[in-house]
């Protein structure tokens, strides 16, 4: 069994993830254009839209995401569409069923521990991502520090 850290939460997201792509393979969205739109679903409009992606997802081309799924009609201007609803609801639905023997069974308490910390490993890490990308000094080379940070989270 794998200790709490860096690997765990990484196999996880990797099966995870796997499962994601199964659920996508026939519907022509990738696994960032899926991140995209479920990310637009809870925009608030504060910022825009490809500035949260990159923010919350760390993808480099969100602009080019945010385009890809209004050509697909999936977004309205920086709105998910009615479509962009329909795919949400079909996929999340049948995400929700394949993964239910995940956690189905998992006692509460432990599921809102795993909130909590999850969710604080989380905010550490775009701590670290965020400082990692403001150079301390016109002498620092903030993208070695970026890559460093990847290195360490991806271990």
């Amino acid at each position: 069994m794998l200790g709490f850290g860096p690997q765990l939460i990484g196999e996880t997201e990797k099966s995870l993830n796997a499962i994601l792509r199964g659920v996508l393979a026939d519907t022509g969205l990738t696994e960032p254009q899926w991140v995209t739109l479920r990310i637009a679903a809870q925009h608030d409009g504060d910022a825009p839209l490809a500035t949260v992606v990159a923010q919350r997802a760390h993808f480099t081309d969100a602009p080019a995401l945010v385009e890809s799924l209004s050509e697909r009609g999936l977004l309205a201007g920086e709105r998910v569409s009615t479509a962009g609803a329909e795919t949400l609801a079909r996929l999340g639905a049948h995400i929700k069923d394949l993964t239910a023997p995940i956690w189905s069974d998992l006692p509460s308490d432990e599921v809102a521990a795993t909130e909590r910390v999850l969710n604080l490993v989380t905010a550490r890490a775009r701590s670290i991502l965020d400082s990692a990308a403001t150079p301390a000094s016109d002498e620092t080379d903030s993208s070695a520090g970026a890559v460093g940070v990847s290195q360490v989270v991806r271990s």
